[in-house]
């Protein structure tokens, strides 16, 4: 019997754990309503079904303990197909994706509105919105934890908006002292 509630508390306890390391990813329109609320910033991963960078991302960056924490505490996150075929309601405008084929739901399909107004011009990007939604700027490609720290804090605190040219970007990086492991 001690031997069962022993398991019991460590199948719970890895549970628990690793449900921590997790991202709590919504919809854009449930961050969009959780702003009204609690204003933060949004992080919106914007994927394919078929990208493997998209894969890498989410496996080795996302699922970094200190990313998701980061992100929890100080974001709304979410996730963007696209290539899906989901209606979205952004700043007064519908957007959608006409062009999607349901026989290629699995593989390279027509590219969605909002990912275009968004500027997404390559898989995986991640695009930063400040808390009134409006637009901040994408990050493309796949970025490593360190990576990403960067720009989660860069935006987080606004201090892009002290940045006029590439050399207050460098100086900003060079002083950057990366805390996220992995």
């Amino acid at each position: 019997m001690k031997k069962l509630i022993l398991l019991l508390l460590v199948v719970g306890y890895s549970t628990i754990s690793s449900a921590q390391d997790k991202i709590n990813w919504v919809s854009l329109e449930e961050a969009l309503e959780l702003q009204k609320k609690s204003p933060k910033k949004i992080m919106i991963d914007v994927y394919t079904v078929w990208c493997g960078p998209c894969k890498m991302l989410d496996k080795n960056t996302f699922q970094n303990q200190d990313v998701a924490d980061f992100v929890n505490k100080n974001y709304y996150a979410v996730k963007f197909n696209a290539q899906g075929n989901s209606t979205i309601n952004y700043q007064g405008k519908t957007f959608s994706n006409p062009g999607y084929d349901p026989a290629k739901a699995q593989r390279r399909n027509a590219t969605h509105e909002l990912a275009r107004a968004f500027k997404v011009q390559a898989f995986p990007t991640i695009v930063f919105l400040d808390e009134e939604s409006n637009f901040i700027t994408p990050l493309r490609g796949y970025q490593k934890p360190q990576q990403l720290e960067l720009y989660l804090k860069l935006f987080k605190d606004d201090d892009y908006k002290n940045m006029k040219s590439q050399e207050d970007f460098n100086t900003y990086y060079t002083a950057f002292k990366p805390t996220f492991k992995g």
